[in-house]
């Protein structure tokens, strides 16, 4: 099969959890996030069909997030009900609009209808954190050529350590990626000390297609075995940080949807507006189609 004709969705596969968001004034409030649940919400916010893999309760703060998917149009390809506790990350923001996270997280999932998507987005803690990475793997492994893989490392070392089996983990997952996307911290914890050029060249010898970096205030890179490509970040008033990597994730994919071989720039430009519009704004609260367009 063509690999640009698979079927026209994207399955998500990533932890869910409630960000409990306390901003540098000590107010606190709930917001339902988790790295593969911003992505999906990102994704369906613009329109795109998406099936989500994840886990979280029956209780208040998972229904917050069944909510939260469903009105952005987020098809469950799983039971989530698989948890006792809905998972949480206690982040807390610093005057400017960084955050810091604490996670109380369970990740483990149900049997995945995965189907025939045109991409599978694989994120976080999904190949790092027992036993729910192993079902990942699993996922990963049956996958056709046909379909395209992005793998957000998006690191929580807080929560999993920066060991040799994280490592490990992190390096298999890209071995599966057409394109892996990180950050310059995911990529300095990751590999202390070599730089991103050196980082980035590693992942691409395990068998990643390509690596998209963002780099904050500096914008993004794309590098390949061949080339490197810089765009410039969009100048924009910081509220906080919480769910900007997941949008620009979100934003590759959607500008490679019907064209895998577009313009680099034009698809780092892509994500960088999508994320500064997150940015701009308390949570994970990601643009729809028509204010990213805006």
């Amino acid at each position: 099969m063509d690999r640009d004709n698979a079927a026209a969705d994207v399955l998500v596969v990533g932890e869910a959890l409630v960000d409990v968001v306390t901003t540098a004034d000590g107010a606190t409030q709930d917001h339902p996030g988790g790295s593969g649940a911003n992505v999906a919400v990102a994704l369906g916010r613009l329109g795109r069909p998406v099936r989500y893999a994840a886990s979280y309760a029956d209780d208040a703060r998972g229904q917050a997030l069944a909510a939260h998917l469903a009105g952005s149009g987020v098809e469950m390809a799983c039971d989530p009900h698989v948890l006792d506790r809905t998972s949480t990350a206690q982040a807390t923001i610093t005057a400017d609009g960084s955050a810091t996270y604490v996670f109380d997280v369970e990740w483990k999932l149900g049997e995945v209808a995965v189907g025939t998507p045109r991409f599978v987005h694989v994120g976080s803690l999904g190949p790092v954190l027992s036993p729910g990475a192993e079902t990942v793997f699993e996922l990963l492994d049956g996958l056709s050529d046909s379909v395209r893989v992005i793998y957000d490392i998006n690191m929580r070392p807080t929560l999993t350590g920066t060991g040799p089996e994280v490592v490990s983990r992190i390096e298999r997952a890209a071995a599966y990626a057409d394109v892996v996307k990180a950050s310059d911290e995911d990529l300095e914890t990751l590999y202390p000390g070599i730089g991103l050029d050196k980082a980035a060249a590693r992942l691409l010898e395990l068998g990643a297609g390509a690596v998209a970096i963002t780099r904050g205030g500096d914008g993004a890179s794309w590098i390949t075995a061949s080339e490197r490509i810089d765009v410039a970040a969009q100048k924009v008033t910081v509220v906080d940080t919480i769910g900007a990597g997941d949008t620009f994730s979100a934003g590759l994919v959607d500008a490679l949807w019907d064209d895998f071989d577009r313009d680099r720039r034009e698809v780092l430009a892509h994500g960088v507006r999508a994320a500064a519009v997150t940015v701009s704004r308390a949570g994970a609260n990601p643009p729809t189609r028509a204010e990213l367009d805006a």
